[in-house]
């Protein structure tokens, strides 16, 4: 019976060793599992550093977040618009630097270029009235009936009746720059028939004119002539003049 009692006692404390054993393995493995460490680093990550308490970022703060980046990238957008603007804007002045061309004048068709057309009989009408001032004096006057401008250069060439050479020019009358005529302007010249005191020589009377142009190198005539009529006998002696052609008529009749 006491043999019995000690094999008991003895089987007891071998099943509580067992149990204890068992509940320490239990323990340890709970301690090594993957989920015990990430819960262990999720309270560590949670830690603020030096002690700041940690505040969790709201969507509305991550929406606004959102929208100053946006609104950031839009003004930077909108400022490099303005660049491109005035870079545009300088363009447009260069365009107009070249617009002013020196000795450029509109033509007939709408271009801009130098006019190098001279007038003549062709595309040009002249006429010649008497003037009561100065006595003995005429107003020639060419008129551009072309369409494109034209230059009246130098001084006219006139031939009165069968004369063999042409009057002399008053040289004094060259204008400063070439007379240049848009279509339907006219430019004029003054002629003196003859001397007022009687000095001139060789004098006669003739109703023909004939008109010839000078080019721009001036060594001699270019172009059609013009026939100008005049409606009584005019008197010529050896003092005809004439000026150079003139964009005003009292200057023409200055001399």
């Amino acid at each position: 019976m006491r043999n019995l009692h000690i094999r008991r006692a003895a089987r007891t404390s071998v099943l509580g060793a067992a149990a204890l054993v068992a509940a320490l393995s239990l323990t340890a493995c709970q301690s090594d599992s993957p989920a015990a460490d990430d819960a262990a680093a999720g309270t560590s990550s949670q830690q603020p550093a030096d002690g700041a308490s940690a505040a969790p970022v709201s969507d509305k703060d991550a929406d606004t977040g959102t929208d100053r980046g946006t609104s950031t990238g839009t003004d930077k957008a909108t400022t490099g618009g303005s660049g491109a603007s005035g870079s545009g804007s300088g363009t447009a002045k260069d365009s107009g630097s070249t617009g002013g061309q020196s000795g450029a004048k509109q033509q007939g068709n709408g271009d801009t270029a130098p006019v190098t057309l001279a007038c003549d009989g062709g595309n040009s009408k002249v006429t010649i009235t008497a003037v009561p001032r100065p006595v003995n004096h005429m107003l020639l006057t060419v008129t551009n009936t072309g369409s494109k401008a034209c230059n009246a250069y130098y001084y006219p060439f006139l031939r009165f009746g069968e004369a063999q050479s042409a009057p002399q020019a008053y040289e004094e009358s060259k204008p400063q720059a070439v007379v240049t005529l848009s279509p339907g302007e006219s430019a004029y010249a003054g002629v003196m028939t003859s001397s007022a005191d009687g000095s001139g020589t060789g004098g006669y009377s003739t109703k023909d004119l004939t008109v010839s142009f000078q080019g721009a190198a001036g060594s001699g005539s270019t172009g059609p002539t013009a026939n100008v009529p005049l409606s009584k006998p005019v008197y010529v002696d050896s003092t005809l003049a004439v000026t150079y052609w003139q964009t005003d008529m009292d200057d023409a009749l200055m001399y």
